[in-house]
């Protein structure tokens, strides 16, 4: 769920359009991005477009953050970010997750090429203790783009909307003087590969991964066949319902991330990567490991370890500690 703070400003910002306004505004993005058609690779074309975005995607975007963040913090306790770079950072949402998981950070800069962006992502901020002295800059990312050295380095369904042959060449300089970098992308096949390719750039520069993958070897899924991805539900507002013609109280956003650090952190064994299959008795567990892919069952024999299966989802580690 949003922070009460970003949920009010949010709400706040979007009362200078109608619903009918909004959702006229999410029907045109939703078609643009389906059709690919935009003016200069860019979809927002007005302040309602703007508005309208961030209704129907800062949700999703920061809760699929927040998890990415909140696993990355489990396995570093002794991390404590003071300054945290969001790399096309849109309005927001990551600096909200971050702050919501590392009340330590005090320094942040988001880099975001859309003025009108930038506009409402600042407004929102200024909801904020901890956000209010954000320094937001314009620039369109690339290789190379002058950054403040940072603590939390944060890139939220923002590398793979660059061209594939800078991908890489961003990554590195993301990790360049990072003490953690966190890459998250849409759970699908080609958010999956993007990620899955940015891992690979990580390790290279020498950090360790931290989550998901439970080892730092290559991913042992086989690409066409199967993708790592993983859920998180978020509550719909009424004017989130309206914007997006959507009648359920809820949705799932699929995502794929990777959580890489300087410091190793204390890794778990496995990684939960469907959801668990429950039957009487008995508990499916499809996990990750040093030794690659396997199909775990847990059975009520197992006392404790059962029961702890029984309470596990989708993404958790395994087993518990």
């Amino acid at each position: 769920m949003l922070p009460e703070d970003l949920r009010t400003a949010l709400d706040r910002a979007l009362t200078r359009f109608t619903p009918q306004e909004l959702a006229e505004a999410t029907a045109r993005l939703t078609e643009r991005y389906r059709t690919g058609i935009s003016t200069g690779g860019n979809h927002l074309r007005s302040r309602a477009d703007v508005a309208a975005y961030a209704a129907y995607r800062m949700p999703a975007t920061y809760a699929a953050a927040a998890t990415a963040l909140r696993r990355a913090a489990a396995l570093s306790p002794g991390f404590a970010p003071r300054s945290q770079f969001d790399a096309g950072g849109g309005t927001g949402a990551a600096i909200w997750a971050a702050a919501e998981v590392w009340p330590s950070v005090e320094k942040i800069t988001v880099i975001e090429h859309d003025p009108h962006v930038i506009d409402l992502g600042r407004r929102l901020a200024r909801a904020s203790r901890t956000l209010d002295g954000t320094t937001w800059r314009q620039a369109a990312i690339r290789p190379g783009l002058d950054r403040p050295a940072a603590d939390l380095v944060t890139m939220s369904y923002a590398l793979g909307e660059l061209p594939e042959a800078e991908q890489a060449q961003v990554v590195r300089w993301l990790a360049a003087d990072a003490a953690m970098v966190v890459i998250v992308e849409p759970g699908t096949p080609v958010g999956y590969a993007t990620v899955a390719a940015a891992r690979e750039v990580l390790t290279a520069s020498g950090l360790t991964v931290l989550a998901p993958c439970p080892h730092d070897g290559r991913c042992p899924i086989e690409p066409g066949r199967d993708w790592c991805h993983f859920s998180v539900r978020l509550p719909r507002s009424p004017l989130h319902r309206r914007v997006k013609a959507g009648t359920l109280s809820f949705e799932d956003e699929k995502f794929s991330y990777v959580a890489a650090a300087a410091v190793p952190g204390p890794r778990p064994e496995g990684r939960v990567l469907r959801h668990p299959q429950k039957r009487k008795g008995v508990v499916s567990l499809r996990l990750c490991s040093d030794d690659g892919l396997s199909d775990v069952i847990v059975s009520k024999r197992q006392g404790d370890l059962y029961r702890a299966a029984r309470d596990v989802e989708w993404g958790d580690a395994w087993p518990p500690r």
